[in-house]
């Protein structure tokens, strides 16, 4: 499995390819310079001469950053009337900006979606999924694509506001009619397919070609809004995720009905991006349904259908196999399921899911073997290998290769984070910390959680004043407009503050630091000797905890003070006991683990101000469970663990629904909430 990472990361030579008009490479001819792969300590240079395009394209003034769609007038719309044929070569240049895209020429792909973007779906969403990619003005943007492509399918069908009322609430019930039927497949129903005779004979019709392409452009519009949601991982987002995921699947539905109705002869009525845009879209749907925690689903309880994820990730492969429009999304799908889901259940889930990433990235970078967004999830399939230094130098050439370009800030903001939490994971603090406080100074994501980061670095240097001073501005900096930010905002400023009470002179028996990596499950992807290193911390911290107990009981002894309170340490003791079981259990030292989760469970009422350890020991007593052949046994304390609410964290171990039909892979079926980046 190293082998072949390490194949598609360093030995992968960059081609430069162009498409025909049907699709196909030609022959790529070599530019002056080419890319060298990563190599340790020397980031690649960029190319300033790139393979030959489209004499278009080269002479495209190149727009503002800022992803917009102006001076759109529904009224004006018309009806797109173009054959499937047709449709496919008027849509090359919305491939060619794929390839732009891909190839890190960001301001190409966006100047070809925005030449037709007023009154084009798909040139439209093109621009609302770079929007999407750089969460900026993304809603909006997606908002206005969905408002487009509704439009042209009331022009095309002739319907006034009210009419498509009318529609909307037929279509729904349509929806909701098959998805209560019989079948058991997870894709919606499929009606028995016409034959060629009958098509000519009896004058069947179907939807126009281009009524059913705006309806994917429209689903897939809803269906990116419900991602963006999911990141914020609060309960008012994933319930909009679930609603505009119904809205997507209304009209995924209708066209897959439509395109099973035309049986073998749907070339002549569906163009190739249309087909794929189901597959895509279905695929999707089925993944983001099985990620989302079930108590969302009971509230969305309309689908009246199951999630299949085998059938999601069978779909997307579909996409990816089929090399149009939306191959490179569906292939960044797949490694963000991926990815996501070892990262946050290690345990159980990477033995099955590594390889997979690794096979769906080495498809990926064979086309885009210099993509910014496949260099990303290089870096983290090599994390989820151990190989952290293969997992920096392909963030560092990722932020390299970005340089000048539309996303270079997004782009060297994130991967700056993931390169700094790889040195988190290192124990190499001082170099986090300065990343940390960087970022902080950008003004990115959330300055609170980075300046908490790095006063949990200093910390662990023995920097104990600047770090002191860091943490002390957190709670003036929580608040931050992002929404993915609260739940550990939320958290960071519930720590500093009980850190305050004490005056920061408990700091010694805290671990901030490791606390934060325990939480995105980094000891899993952490080798042995630097495993040991944070026993030795912890045992430290937990060593510091006994010697105040031992002096405030020795001055009780020698002293009558009825007015002083008991010392208490509970919440100090049990977050470092479940820190020691998380690295004991990624060492596979399972038994060991054992005594400090019994103790966190027998004081289990004691436990006030990190509600969250209680559910997550409860989990991590599972994995022990799991470790030592009890399935059984870890079943019960996982389905003891989804029984909590109102925590830090919630829904990220909520989104663990446990199945015991799954052992005999063996694996759990379990929902996550996954993104660019699990662990921000």
């Amino acid at each position: 499995m190293q082998d072949q990472l390490d194949d598609a990361l360093t030995k992968t030579k960059p081609v430069h390819k162009e498409t025909t008009a049907n699709g196909k490479d030609k022959p790529a001819k070599p530019t002056d310079q080419e890319i060298d792969p990563p190599s340790p300590g020397t980031p690649p240079p960029r190319p300033d001469v790139e393979g030959r395009r489209p004499s278009d394209d080269l002479d495209a003034e190149f727009s503002a950053n800022l992803i917009s769609i102006q001076s759109i007038n529904l009224k004006n719309m018309r009806q797109n009337t173009l054959r499937p044929r047709q449709q496919e070569r008027a849509d090359e240049p919305v491939l060619r900006a794929v390839h732009h895209l891909f190839n890190n020429r960001f301001m190409r792909a966006k100047k070809l979606f925005e030449r037709y973007a007023q009154f084009e779906p798909l040139h439209a969403l093109g621009l609302g999924s770079m929007a999407f990619m750089k969460v900026t003005n993304a809603i909006k943007v997606l908002t206005t694509t969905y408002s487009l492509a509704n439009a042209q399918i009331d022009v095309a069908t002739n319907k006034s506001v009210g009419d498509s009322v009318v529609s909307y609430v037929t279509n729904y019930y349509n929806h909701f009619k098959y998805s209560r039927g019989s079948n058991p497949s997870g894709l919606p129903s499929s009606p028995k397919p016409v034959t060629k005779r009958s098509i000519e004979e009896e004058g069947v019709d179907f939807y126009p070609n281009g009524v059913l392409r705006a309806h994917v452009a429209k689903a897939e519009a809803c269906l990116q809004m419900a991602i963006l949601y999911m990141l914020q991982e609060t309960a008012v987002g994933y319930i909009k995720c679930g609603l505009n995921i119904r809205r997507a699947y209304v009209s995924y539905s209708l066209v897959w009905q439509e395109y099973k109705r035309m049986g073998q002869e749907y070339r002549d009525f569906i163009d190739r991006d249309t087909v794929s845009g189901i597959q895509f879209g279905i695929g999707a749907v089925h993944l983001i349904l099985s990620s989302l925690p079930e108590k969302v689903l009971r509230v969305v309880s309309a689908f009246g259908w199951k999630a299949d994820r085998n059938l999601g990730i069978a779909m997307l492969r579909l996409c990816v196999e089929d090399r149009r429009i939306r191959s490179p999304m569906a292939s960044l799908m797949l490694l963000a399921y991926y990815t996501a889901l070892t990262s946050l259940c290690p345990q159980i889930l990477g033995d099955e899911l590594t390889q997979p990433a690794i096979e769906t990235l080495l498809d990926a970078q064979r086309t885009y073997p210099n993509s910014a967004f496949f260099l990303y999830f290089a870096g983290r399939t090599s994390r989820l290998a151990r190989n952290l230094t293969l997992s920096t130098q392909s963030f560092t050439y990722g932020i390299e290769i970005s340089k000048n370009e539309w996303a270079q800030n997004e782009v060297n903001n994130l991967y700056s984070y993931e390169i700094g939490f790889n040195h988190m994971m290192q124990l190499e603090w001082e170099e986090a910390a300065k990343i940390f406080e960087t970022l902080y100074k950008e003004n990115y994501w959330s300055p609170a959680i980075f300046r908490y980061l790095q006063g949990a670095c200093l910390d662990m240097l023995g920097q104990r004043t600047e770090a002191i001073l860091a943490l002390a501005e957190v709670p003036q900096l929580v608040g931050s407009k992002v929404a993915s930010t609260a739940m550990m905002e939320g958290y960071i400023l519930r720590k500093v503050k009980f850190l305050q009470a004490s005056g920061y002179q408990d700091m010694d028996m805290s671990a901030c630091a490791l606390e934060y990596l325990c939480l995105y499950n980094a000891f899993d992807f952490m080798v042995d000797d630097q495993l040991h290193q944070c026993l030795e911390l912890i045992d430290r911290a937990q060593q510091h905890i006994v010697e105040a107990e031992k002096i405030e009981f020795g001055i009780r002894t020698r002293e009558l003070l009825p007015q002083t309170p008991v010392p208490e340490y509970t919440n100090q003791r049990a977050a470092i006991l479940l820190i020691k079981s998380c690295i004991q259990n990624a060492m596979g030292n399972y038994r060991a683990s054992i005594i400090h989760l019994n103790w966190i469970m027998d004081n289990k009422g004691k436990i006030k101000d990190d509600r969250w350890i209680l559910p997550f020991a409860y989990w991590e007593a599972g994995v022990v469970s799991c470790g030592l052949g009890n399935n059984k046994r870890a079943l019960t304390f996982w389905e003891t663990a989804l029984k909590f609410g109102k925590y830090d964290f919630e829904y990220r171990l909520a989104m663990v629904r446990i199945s015991s039909s799954f052992f005999s892979l063996p694996v759990i079926s379990f929902f996550f909430s996954f993104g660019i980046s699990a662990s921000t």
